[in-house]
């Protein structure tokens, strides 16, 4: 969630009202975490890429996304996150330590916001559900590469998660 929007980059959710939510959390005693996509550094430089994601970005290349490169970390407004997990695939579950943490935490209800909708988001979202947590979705939280994506991608999550707006979740925990 950097810099200008082009192909190489979806369009950003509103991290202004994304602030007062995550401050609102962290009183409560929530958490902040966040989820970085990793592509792994081989020898050379050169990006361990699964085959089916090189397919659907070929636009990923040598730098991008490996640890302290662009689009690795939180946005500034939300730092410093209270976890950080590096993720390989799409969900943040996929062999991470996020259910070992959320589980030793004591964690159940999750507030899913970022990027991509219809990649990290939903993958995360559908594998916290058939985990047992409590998950939603925060639709303004969210972006894809394009609004129709993005709405096609919050439409099929539906069934799976509650989907709130940002202020409809800083309502929810502000009441808690």
């Amino acid at each position: 969630m950097g810099g200008p929007v082009n192909r190489r980059q979806p369009l950003r959710p509103c991290r202004k009202k994304i602030l007062p939510l995550a401050q609102a959390l962290r009183a409560k005693g929530g958490w902040v975490i966040s989820t970085q996509f990793t592509l792994v550094p081989a020898n050379g430089g050169e990006p361990i890429i699964s085959p089916h994601l090189k397919q659907l970005r070929p636009f990923l290349a040598k730098g991008d996304f490996c640890p302290g490169a662009w689009g690795h970390q939180l946005v500034d407004v939300l730092q410093p996150a209270d976890l950080t997990v590096e993720k390989v695939a799409y969900s943040a579950f996929y062999m991470t330590r996020m259910e070992w943490v959320l589980r030793k935490a004591g964690i159940e209800t999750l507030l899913v916001c970022g990027i991509v909708t219809n990649g990290g988001v939903a993958s995360t979202v559908r594998d916290a559900h058939v985990r047992d947590f409590d998950v939603r979705v925060l639709d303004d939280g969210c972006a894809a590469f394009s609004p129709d994506t993005h709405r096609t991608a919050i439409d099929a999550l539906r069934p799976v998660a509650p989907i709130l707006s940002i202020d409809e979740a800083f309502q929810a925990v502000a009441k808690a």
